[in-house]
């Protein structure tokens, strides 16, 4: 079984999907394990017995399968927005992944159908709302698996909710049975988490290095200092982030004419959020560095119970999402202190410093300028504030306290991916000022990499002298964010960036 990464997971899933088939062996090993455990009659969690706290009851041999179809409708009690479709793509794959590996003793049959849904596009509807992040991301996944049984909804082409029997018979398929261990090998795991973290963290290490962009940018617009980033500052502090953060800087800013203009203006210190743009940048990038190591660890594990090992069933607790829960909540931080330190930039830009107009127009008073882009910023920055409360320190029991302990990393991830999308639009807002600010210091010319970002900017959106509609402008700002294009741009010239 292949390893994965959060890269190649967001990437492009489909291409991904032979490296997530199955060693078929270890799935029929680990079956043929379960199958001689059940046959000898030992009581096995969830196998021939109730699940949580009915884990005392026996369950007769010829309702096995039907514990299984129970177990899914029973637990698909989710509700909510659906989770967006390429998440739970994600989240398909990685379930597929873990029971691949062979530790589960899932049927050949439910694992094949699962991969073949997989491969096939076709995503089951899952909501939001519903996991404690403990026992498994039981909700979700039970609303995941529910097609294999012919219920619940599949995401068609065009964005409807089509009903599980109707796409089955559409693909020609039927319904399938599930087998003695099948529903607990589906729902228990924590590929909810995973899939929301995989999905952030891919777009979080490249937003990273716009961040870096769109902060050399402002401080070219600003007449801003280049002696904090020296060398020399960093390596008597040399955490890794930081010492990267700076070397970005100083490369962005080589070339720069507006540095030289103004040299010897006699300005002791920038504000802080020029000043300590390595500080700040470069403490979340480790931060996201870690979780990333977490984050992959934790898609390439076997996360469901009891687990088949080669002589034994194993009762465990690897279904506890304490380890993704902390470090989502971790990546919230990281994530909004970026947005954080950005819109006081933007801040800085609209207050009319070294000979830029105030709002960044020259004409005010009938125009608002810049005004009002800053408030939306000031609102998601606030909104990124309460969002960091971390999930993880809740813990309610579950299952008449059977489950005494759970992570709530559910709540981490869903709160985790609106930070995210709040600190894009934050960055949009923030390109567009420093992009309006840095027209008024031409003819003067900032360093070769800004120079590169400008232009792209400029190449879709224009300078404004007159209020407008400001959603004009954010929609493709926010675009040039997402699609990293500020990167490739500068990186396209030659200036690779850490």
């Amino acid at each position: 079984m292949s390893t994965l990464t959060i890269r190649s997971l967001y990437d492009d899933i489909q291409s991904r999907l032979d490296e997530l088939s199955v060693d078929s062996s270890a799935v029929s090993e680990s079956r043929n394990t379960l199958d001689r455990v059940i046959a000898g009659g030992e009581a096995t969690y969830g196998v021939n017995t109730g699940f949580g706290k009915l884990a005392n009851k026996r369950i007769d041999d010829n309702d096995l399968s039907t514990l299984q179809r129970n177990l899914l409708v029973s637990h698909a009690v989710g509700v909510g927005d659906p989770v967006p479709r390429e998440i739970t793509a994600i989240m398909l794959a990685l379930k597929v992944h873990a029971l691949g590996m062979g530790y589960s003793g899932v049927s050949e049959a439910t694992f094949g159908r699962l991969l073949e849904f997989s491969r096939s596009g076709m995503i089951p509807v899952v909501p939001t709302r519903g996991s404690v992040g403990a026992s498994g991301d039981l909700a979700p996944l039970a609303h995941m698996s529910l097609p294999l049984i012919g219920l619940g909804y599949i995401w068609s082409d065009d964005g409807k909710h089509i009903p599980a029997a109707e796409a089955l018979a559409a693909k020609g398929m039927s319904p399938i049975e599930l087998q003695a261990k099948d529903g607990l090998s589906l729902i228990n795991g924590t590929q909810f988490m995973a899939a929301y973290g995989a999905y952030v963290m891919e777009r979080a290490v490249k937003l990273v290095r716009t961040a870096d962009i769109l902060a050399t940018m402002s401080l070219e617009a600003l007449q801003g200092s280049s002696h904090p980033f020296d060398e020399k500052v960093h390596a008597v502090r040399p955490h890794p982030g930081q010492i990267t953060v700076a070397q970005n800087l100083r490369l962005l800013l080589k070339g720069s004419k507006i540095l030289e203009s103004h040299r010897d203006c006699g300005k002791v210190q920038d504000p802080y959020c020029l000043r300590c743009v390595p500080q700040v940048h470069g403490a979340s990038r480790d931060a996201l560095t870690h979780i990333l190591n977490v984050m992959e660890i934790e898609i390439n594990s076997v996360t469901d119970n009891p687990l088949v090992f080669e002589d034994d069933v194993i009762s465990g607790g690897n279904f506890h999402g304490q380890p993704i829960a902390l470090a989502m909540d971790y990546a919230a931080i990281a994530l909004a202190e970026l947005a954080s330190i950005s819109e006081r930039r933007t801040y800085l830009l609209l207050e009319g410093h070294d000979g830029l107009p105030r709002l960044l127009m020259t004409e005010t008073g009938l125009n608002s300028g810049f005004m009002i882009p800053q408030y939306t910023a000031a609102a998601l920055v606030s909104e990124n504030k309460v969002l960091c409360h971390p999930a993880s320190v809740d813990s309610i029991p579950t299952s008449l306290g059977q489950e005494d302990h759970v992570s709530m990393g559910s709540i981490s991830a869903i709160k985790l991916l609106q930070v995210l999308k709040n600190v894009e639009h934050v960055f949009a807002i923030e390109l567009l000022t420093a992009a309006q600010a840095l027209d008024y210091r031409l003819p003067l010319q900032p360093g070769r990499g800004v120079a590169a970002a400008h232009a792209i900017v400029r190449k879709r959106i224009p300078h404004r002298e007159k209020d407008y509609l400001f959603q004009d402008d954010l929609a493709p700002s926010l675009d040039i964010i997402q699609s990293s294009l500020l990167q490739r741009t500068v990186e396209s010239e030659g200036y690779q960036l850490g």
